[in-house]
């Protein structure tokens, strides 16, 4: 284990740059903060760089035994730090003070040939991409696919909302013309959700048992050229006066009615 009390400790300063995204995508990592997402990458398993804490931290993380046997003390990747430290790393009100940084490793491509897909079509909220994520973990979905003009999934405000689920499932950053093509080479179907009550209603739609779901931006919708491509349009009918739903929670409805998940 190594010990840094300084701020201007050279790993203290990359770890800090991190939470930028032009630091991350050029150095390829991305930091991820607090006990149950750092629990969630320690049991995936995924490889890590560095586990920063402070020693009431790294006391508190292997006194879980399920943990402790992952964990190697003695590593030059873990790091204890102190409180001010933990501090200056964090990204929210009450930190943690226990950090980890992680390679990205997102696929040049990626095949799509069997299963159950989101597709995330220029989603800017981290909090909705994140609860998007989460969902599709838990309704069983085999990936979510996040266009290039969505929010940035290595975004911190996104890692902590989705909750452990990035570990669970692939998140992929892919151009979503691509993915539909690879979709279709398969025989997969792609849906798309629109804001129109010409659609025909999800509650209404038979879901083959393979298909990808295309959920569109909060302001703008699904893109022309996707709904263009699309074997399915599909509507969640409205009985209040609200105009629209967010668009986790459409995603949210959708995503469990067309698995029927009982």
């Amino acid at each position: 284990m190594q010990e840094i009390n300084s701020m201007n400790n050279p790993t203290i300063k990359h770890v800090r740059k991190l939470q930028q995204k032009k630091y991350r995508n050029q150095e390829q990592e991305y930091i991820i903060e607090g006990f149950h997402l750092i629990e969630e990458a320690l049991k995936a398993p995924k490889r890590f760089k560095f586990l920063l804490g402070t020693k009431e931290a790294l006391d508190k993380l292997v006194a879980n035994p399920e943990l402790a046997d992952l964990l190697n003390l003695n590593s030059s990747k873990i790091i204890q730090i102190n409180d001010s430290l933990a501090e200056h790393l964090s990204q929210t009100v009450t930190t943690q003070e226990i950090f980890m940084v992680l390679p990205i490793n997102q696929p040049g491509t990626y095949s799509f040939n069997y299963g159950r897909w989101v597709i995330l079509d220029g989603l800017a909220d981290p909090g909705n991409v994140g609860t998007i994520v989460r969902t599709a973990d838990a309704a069983g979905y085999n990936g979510v696919v996040l266009s290039p003009y969505s929010v940035d999934i290595y975004n911190a405000k996104v890692q902590r909302s989705m909750q452990g689920s990035q570990f669970h499932l692939p998140v992929i950053r892919q151009d979503i013309n691509a993915a539909i093509a690879s979709l279709k080479e398969n025989d997969i179907p792609v849906l798309v959700s629109l804001l129109n009550q010409n659609a025909q209603s999800v509650f209404d739609y038979g879901a083959p048992a393979q298909f990808a779901i295309v959920v569109g931006n909060e302001a703008h919708g699904v893109s022309a050229s996707v709904i263009e491509q699309a074997d399915q349009e599909l509507y969640i009918p409205i009985t209040g006066k609200a105009e629209s739903l967010n668009a986790a929670v459409a995603a949210g409805i959708l995503m469990y009615q067309l698995v029927q998940v009982k």
